[in-house]
């Protein structure tokens, strides 16, 4: 999933909202529906990227935007400022007790979203352009190869329209980058050489074997309204593109990183900057959702790292791993469970991972009685960022072209065994592939809500997958499977040990190997450094859904249902925590 950009929260007496139709005291009020529906297809309308990933326009107009790209000017993000600032300035105009508490959820997530979109601005020069987890070049590729629709003929040509723009927005980016770093923000010299040697492995090989070009001619293969013929003159056309506009272009950006690159120093977190500490509490609001410090959130982080490490040790003991450390004995059990043989062993993993997701499907029919209709499948990361990226989840198309997608990357030469399961769990169901593909089909959301025009922080959604990773051991799915219930612990521990290296990393002034040092893999340390706060956002999230699920229960007794609860987080889709408190609340008083 694309994450949001760095940027401030709201105070949280904008959550203090009755945010749920239950025991709602006031009607809906048709002028605010209007306004937010017409602002939100408005705010779609200035982003062609983010409207062709839900389609949200009506046809003739979502196809002139298909043939376009967001822009990546400062003139463009001056734009979105001024229209947010303009919208809170219409928003305030509703007196919030006219409104139904449905419509009060929605304006309190409108408010949360749009002020961090000025509050951002600030803190803009903290945002690599070009790193390595959803930097521009990434993104790029992964939405044009991935998510840009190619069901007929008009797709292609709407593929082919946005491919030719590719060298404009990368020549936008580089400008950006820049400029920032003529006000000293330069990426950490090991974050820049993981950069460069993405743009080596893109550039890598002739044009027709390039991933805009290659990309194109497998999905187009089975189109019915194209031709043998047809598909190789398109073929033709995005190659011819990638090689006289795209390659240049990114071959421009890999220029400016090389003449960095002496620039720049070992310095990995936002405490070595100045204002980096009120960019990292910005960061740590933004995605918590809270008012959480970063000394609050180091402490949570010990304390659940201790708790987690002594039930695993029970559970290695009882594998006959005594000797070293947790963390050492969960290694020694990952690297005894690795493939055997000399073949590839990535099918098999797949595979896999298959089995694990059906498994789920089943499963969850006991603690859900709300799934999605979409389904979910598992596909391999791409080669481009499969060394760097981690594993996540795309949601599914409206129209049903596209499935919810885990996508987990598989680099080797080892491989996370033990985890796999609970990565399902987490990724797919009944984590994110419930999370988001539920919103979205949800007929009671306002379509601004169920396509996450204005969404609630990543607390929520990465809170949720979390806790999903939980019902599964609380249920039993592990039964049977101590490995893979240390998977699960071992994945708890790993989002509490990341509340203690991200705030090591942007507060303490950690460096880059006292992370590694940690216990945490290269990989993740580096995307700690060009996200800072988000990893937060996990543990912080979970916790707080359990302490929501924990307070219903005690006040509901034996009127308390699992099933519900979870049908009320999952419809009311992506708040804030402190609004997602504020509907649990109103739920549990219209059960009692």
């Amino acid at each position: 999933m694309n994450l949001p950009r760095l940027f401030t929260v709201i105070v949280a007496s904008a959550f203090a909202l009755l945010p749920f139709t239950f025991a709602s005291a006031a009607a809906a009020n048709p002028a605010f529906d209007h306004w937010a529906e017409s602002f939100a297809a408005d705010w779609v309308r200035a982003n062609p990227t983010f409207s062709t990933f839900q389609q949200y326009l009506p046809a003739a107009e979502q196809d002139a935007l298909d043939r376009q790209l967001t822009p990546n000017t400062k003139e463009y993000r001056a734009s979105r400022v001024a229209a947010a600032q303009a919208a809170l300035a219409e928003l305030a105009k509703f007196d919030r007790a006219t409104l139904s508490a449905d419509q009060r959820t929605s304006a309190a997530t409108i408010e949360w979203s749009l002020r961090g979109t000025v509050e951002a601005d600030q803190f803009s020069d903290f945002n690599f352009v070009f790193h390595q987890m959803g930097g521009l070049h990434v993104n790029l590729v992964n939405f044009l190869t991935q998510s840009h629709p190619i069901r007929n003929k008009r797709d292609i040509e709407n593929y082919l329209a946005r491919l030719a723009l590719v060298a404009a927005r990368i020549d936008e980016g580089v400008v950006q980058a820049e400029e920032s770093a003529a006000r000293g923000h330069l990426m950490p010299d090991f974050i820049t050489r993981s950069v460069l040697g993405q743009f080596e492995r893109f550039l890598a090989g002739p044009p027709r074997e390039n991933r805009f070009v290659a990309s194109l001619d497998e999905r187009a293969t089975d189109l019915k309204d194209v031709s043998a013929d047809e598909r190789a003159q398109f073929v033709a056309a995005a190659e011819k593109i990638t090689r006289a506009e795209i390659i240049p272009a990114f071959r421009r950006a890999q220029a400016m990183l090389q003449r960095q690159l002496p620039l720049t120093n070992d310095r990995a977190g936002l405490a070595w900057k100045k204002g980096g500490d009120q960019a990292y509490a910005a960061a740590l609001k933004r995605f918590t959702t809270t008012e959480m410090t970063a000394d609050e959130i180091h402490a949570l982080g010990l304390r659940e790292i201790a708790r987690i490490e002594a039930e695993m040790d029970k559970l290695l003991r009882q594998l006959g791993y005594t000797i070293g450390s947790v963390g050492a004995r969960y290694t020694q059990l990952n690297d005894d469970l690795q493939p055997k043989g000399s073949d590839d062993p990535r099918p098999a993993l797949i595979a896999k991972y298959e089995a694990y997701l059906a498994d789920a499907v089943e499963r969850s029919k006991a603690v859900f009685d709300l799934t999605p209709k979409a389904p979910c499948v598992v596909k391999r990361e791409p080669p481009f960022t499969e060394k760097t990226a981690a594993a996540h989840y795309t949601g599914p198309a409206k129209d049903g072209s596209r499935p919810g997608i885990f996508w987990a990357p598989l680099p080797g030469p080892k491989f996370n065994i033990v985890g796999m399961r609970t990565l399902v769990h987490h990724e797919g169901i009944p984590g994110h592939h419930f999370q988001i593909a539920l919103q979205r089909e949800t007929e009671s959301l306002p379509r601004y809500r169920a396509d996450g025009v204005f969404g609630g922080g990543s607390a929520y959604a990465e809170g949720w997958a979390l806790y999903a990773e939980q019902v599964a051991t609380e249920n039993n799915w592990f039964e049977g499977d101590i490995p893979g219930h240390l998977g699960q612990l071992n994945g708890e521990l790993f989002r509490a040990k990341r509340l203690v290296v991200d705030t090591g990393l942007h507060a303490k002034k950690w460096t880059r190997q006292q992370a590694i040092d940690y216990g945490m893999p290269v990989n993740e340390v580096e995307r700690y450094v060009v996200m800072p706060g988000q990893a937060c956002s996990y543990k912080v999230g979970m916790i707080k859904i359990l302490d929501l699920r924990a307070k219903a229960q005690r006040a509901l007794g034996d009127k308390f249902s699992l099933k519900q609860f979870h049908n009320v987080v999952l419809q009311t889709g992506n708040v804030p925590l402190a609004v997602l408190e504020q509907v649990i609340d109103e739920w549990v008083a219209a059960k009692r």
